[in-house]
């Protein structure tokens, strides 16, 4: 009776674990898509609201989803109470402190770095600029995710559920 219930602890743990690689997948297209909508709203707050940064990076944080959102409140609350440090280090910042909520991947990651990199130098026009070849690069970096997830999410699943009946078996 103790084994069987062992085998059924192995079997359940295993199943979780490759629905929650899964997950990830399928989680990680959502947030690119989160992060390129809010990119295009921050560029329609700088360019038709003529919206100061903090506050144009508060109202995008408003109306993107979690995780993503952190990210930008986070920018947003600490440029108000700056204390001398740069746009750019608060930026890097954020995506230091945030990026562990997220499963994004270090390509949108390096992304995200080089448009902070810029943020705040230039005038709106010139970060528009910035700002659309970041949504255009996350466009990219979507397409991928969405192949990996038609080709990993699946296999994932099945994947845990083997895992755990090889290891059932190797026990027994």
């Amino acid at each position: 009776m103790l084994k069987l219930l062992g085998a059924m602890m192995i079997m359940l743990s295993a199943t979780l674990f490759g629905f929650y690689q899964a997950q990830r997948f399928s989680r990680r297209p959502r947030q690119i898509s989160d992060l390129i909508r809010s990119l295009q709203r921050l560029e329609t707050e700088m360019t038709y609201g003529l919206t100061p940064l903090p506050q144009a990076l508060l109202q995008v944080a408003r109306a993107c989803p979690q995780p993503v959102s952190h990210l930008f409140r986070y920018t947003a609350e600490q440029l108000k109470v700056a204390a001398g440090r740069t746009v750019q280090h608060i930026w890097q910042q954020a995506i230091a402190e945030h990026w562990q909520y997220t499963v994004l991947k270090t390509g949108e990651q390096e992304i995200l770095s080089q448009l902070g990199s810029t943020l705040g130098l230039s005038d709106s026009a010139d970060q528009v600029k910035h700002i659309r070849l970041a949504v255009q690069q996350l466009q990219g970096e979507l397409e991928t995710a969405v192949e990996e997830r038609k080709r990993y999410e699946g296999m994932w699943r099945s994947l845990g559920l083997l895992m755990g009946a090889l290891v059932v078996i190797l026990m027994y």
